[in-house]
């Protein structure tokens, strides 16, 4: 018997198996309390099938929830545990313990600047009891029985590698902060995803708010046109660390009647906010594929045969403030309806490498915690009049991964929508779906805080009045019982909309989002109505967002779509930038030169660029550099001769304004810049724009945000190693999917970073190989093909 044979054999028989296992009654949920299951880790012989195919991609095949919660905690640690235990660090606030109270975090589960705040703040959570009471919330509010026996069998297979296997990765090996976990650390991290948008973007201002002291100023000055410049600039698409693009096209567009999907979401490319690639099966129960968040029991982007979704980052603000009129008597005390209530103390103390431990107060209202800033940009000084309260419903929301769980069962979009209005679980995401009977589905079906639009109008404070229009950050007046934010009949929580108030399309024949509001998810068919916290509506629109429309309409409109055209969608590579403001930069450049020959040659070079990001392209490096210095000089007003008019919102603003001061020292920087570093003006984009992957140097396409490259990355800039030679964000888990009436999905995936950020690994940069060459993986979804996968390698993986 051959090996291939005999490996057909071993599966087979195990699948049997498993699915004469599915059969009997479902495991029980226990009895032991979420508090028990942070003092005793998780066992129970737990075990899972794992085919692994091209690439390191595993299939996980197992009986019920709990033993696919351990195949899928045993794959992610074998190919991630460095950077799993590092998000365990943080989740348990040890951070300064191990690496010191001055470091700083990677940024994937807060926006902490330093180790020793974002300790404070997971220390308070776990005092608080915090996931520990929303794990005990019954479902739908709370998380099902079968998300927690994911947990707890995620836990039983990290613990179970970690057990069996030696450490190689030289990011942790031999390190002590490298422990088992309990199924509430999954959940804790879970939480601390789901709070990213609220709590997690005010960690600082909340572990550093204390009371003024005697003599403080009296009143808090807050400069209100420079806190809604600021709060404008922190909720931007732009500006944002994650973003995505993702489309739908529905039947009538399609070479086949089926529908097709697009989802291109850019993640970052280190730590722990890493995608993962994976199938999950339990026979009978649940078939699906995807990318999952690091650390996330389940798919979080994916498809089945019936139905494929993808996400992207939503314009929705996750959180308000509540300006609080304080006690005279007393700071730590707030007014009421006119009565004072005193604010709640929590003293967290957290351990610090070779200092004593530090001890701090925060201090929690009715509305949340108390919080001195929303990052460096935005202070809210807590004064003996004022202080601000930060409220994040996310934070009761641990519903995530139930939504996750509800698209991977559903059948058609109809089914996700279903999920989205049962479940209510997606705290900063949109969703774009489509199906294998031609029907395609968008919605922003966000867990939000409750901000009506007459709300907003009644209750703001005067900094309110200026934030909520700027970016939908509300600020309510605190010391009022009829400013608060209610609730919808149809909510599964208090104080946030209900699915009837969500922005939906449904059944366009293309439905586009590239993180810009809801509003032009399908130009055509313009969506409105929704609240300023959901996003603006007729505002201009990102180049990444006009570039998208532009091309997907014209795809709807050409018809008889396949997955090919998909994959050359991605792969395109157009730059919306050049395309605008290409040919007036060379005119501008001509006249400049007459007076500064120097220039002469970045003219002609800008001249001949094919406006493209390929690695090939010559040019592209040039007016990158130009375009980046251009728009941060220049304001959007006077950055075009031609405004935006929310009647032509993809064509407009237009025409390049060449006279803008500025202009000059933009394109004269570019040019100085790159001679300066030995690049010739005409290089290849690829030669100077490149990640090191086992001293190998990967060519890489694709742009920045602001030239609105649909294959967007975020490189850095380092010109004495050559150009760009690192990617901090960008496309990540691509996936272009449709249907052909078979019993299997028709779809092609590509993992930017690979599976294993241990670069011992066989499969730490081989899909990076593949991004610079535009390959991608043929996914095998069908039992029939994972079996004919070349190089195929099974393990049957099991608690001792």
């Amino acid at each position: 018997m051959d090996l291939r044979t005999r490996l057909r054999h071993l599966v087979l028989t195990a699948t049997a198996l498993v699915t004469a296992a599915a059969a009997l009654p479902p495991a029980s949920a226990g009895a032991a309390d979420a508090g028990s299951r942070d003092r005793h880790l998780s066992s129970g012989g737990l075990s899972a099938l794992i085919r692994y195919t091209e690439h390191g991609v595993p299939h996980i095949l197992a009986k019920d929830y709990a033993n696919l919660g351990f195949g899928t905690g045993w794959a992610q640690a074998a190919d991630q545990v460095c950077t799993l235990a590092d998000g365990f660090v943080t989740v348990r606030g040890e951070r300064s313990r191990h690496f010191g109270a001055d470091a700083a975090p990677d940024g994937s589960l807060s926006s902490a600047t330093k180790n020793l705040s974002s300790d404070l703040y997971f220390a308070g959570v776990r005092q608080a009891g915090t996931v520990e009471k929303l794990l005990a919330t019954p479902a739908p509010a709370g998380p099902s029985r079968q998300v927690k026996e994911t947990m707890r069998g995620w836990a039983a297979g990290y613990n179970a590698w970690l057990a069996q296997n030696r450490v190689t990765d030289p990011a942790c090996k031999g390190a002590g902060w490298v422990r088992p976990v309990s199924a509430l650390d999954v959940a804790r991290r879970g939480f601390a995803v789901s709070v990213l948008g609220g709590q997690g973007r005010g960690v600082d201002g909340i572990t550093a708010a204390a009371p003024p002291e005697t003599g403080a100023a009296r009143t808090s000055v807050v400069d209100r046109e420079r806190a809604a410049a600021a709060a404008r600039e922190m909720f931007a698409s732009d500006n944002a660390d994650m973003g995505s693009n993702a489309v739908a096209f529905s039947g009538r567009t399609t070479a086949n009647g089926r529908g097709l999907l697009l989802g291109n979401p850019h993640y970052p490319w280190q730590g722990g906010r890493r995608f993962w690639q994976s199938q999950q099966t339990i026979p009978g129960e649940l078939n699906v594929s995807g990318g999952s968040l690091l650390g996330t029991t389940v798919v979080n982007i994916g498809f089945n045969d019936k139905v494929a979704w993808s996400h992207t980052v939503a314009t929705g603000v996750t959180l308000n403030l509540h300006q609080l009129t304080l006690d005279p008597a007393d700071p730590t005390a707030y007014l009421v309806d006119g009565r004072p209530e005193r604010m709640t103390r929590r003293t967290v103390s957290v351990p610090v490498k070779g200092a004593a431990p530090v001890t701090r107060t925060q201090w929690w209202t009715r509305y949340g915690p108390v919080v001195t800033g929303l990052g460096a940009s935005l202070p809210l000084p807590w004064s003996a009049t004022t202080a601000y309260a930060l409220n994040d419903p996310n934070a009761a929301n641990l519903r995530g991964s139930d939504t996750a769980l509800g698209f991977a069962k559903a059948r058609s979009t109809q089914g996700i929508a279903k999920t989205l209005r049962r479940v209510q679980g997606l705290p900063w995401v949109n969703t774009v779906a489509a199906d294998s009977a031609g029907h395609t589905f968008f919605s922003q079906s966000q867990v939000l805080p409750r901000i009506t639009d007459d709300l907003a109008q009644r209750c703001s404070t005067p900094l309110g009045k200026v934030t909520y229009p700027a970016s939908g950050v509300a600020v309510l007046d605190g010391s009022r019982t009829d400013c608060a934010l209610g609730s919808d009949k149809d909510a599964v929580q208090p104080g946030i909309f209900g699915p009837s108030r969500m922005p939906v399309l449904e059944d366009a024949p293309y439905a586009e989002n590239s993180n810009d509001s809801a509003w032009l998810t399908n130009a055509d068919r313009p969506i409105t109505g929704y609240e300023r916290v959901f996003g603006t509506v007729a505002t201009r629109r990102s180049l990444r967002t006009r570039g998208a429309v532009e091309d997907v309409s014209a795809m709807a409109e050409k018809g008889g779509l396949t997955v090919g055209d998909l994959q050359r969608q991605q792969f395109a590579n157009r730059a919306p930038a050049g395309d605008l403001a290409a040919a007036g930069t060379v005119e501008g450049c001509t006249a400049l030169a007459a007076d500064r020959p120097d220039l002469k040659e970045a003219c002609g070079v800008l001249g001949r660029w094919d406006r493209t990001v390929n690695t090939d392209s010559a040019g592209a490096l040039l007016f990158d550099r130009f375009w980046r210095k251009l728009v941060a000089s220049v304001p959007q007003a006077e950055l075009w001769k031609v405004p935006f008019s929310a009647a032509d919102p993809v064509r407009t603003p237009n025409t390049l304004n060449t006279a803008a001061p500025g202009f000059a020292t933009a394109l004269t920087g570019a040019v100085s810049e790159l001679r300066a570093a030995g690049i010739a003006l005409d290089a290849p984009l690829g030669k100077h724009q490149f990640v090191v992957r086992d001293g190998k140097r990967i060519a890489l396409h694709g742009g920045t945000e602001s030239l609105g490259i649909w294959n967007k990355i975020e490189p850095v800039w380092n010109p004495a190693g050559g150009g760009y030679t690192e990617v901090t964000t960008g496309s990540s888990h691509i996936q272009a999917v449709g249907w052909d009436g078979g019993r299997c999905p028709v779809a092609r995936t590509l993992l930017t970073y690979a599976q294993s950020s241990n670069p011992s690994s066989p499969h730490y940069s081989d899909q990076t190989e593949l991004y610079s060459g535009e390959r991608w993986v043929t996914w095998r979804f069908c039992e029939k093909d994972i079996l004919r996968a070349p190089g195929l390698r099974v393990e049957r993986v099991r608690e001792r």
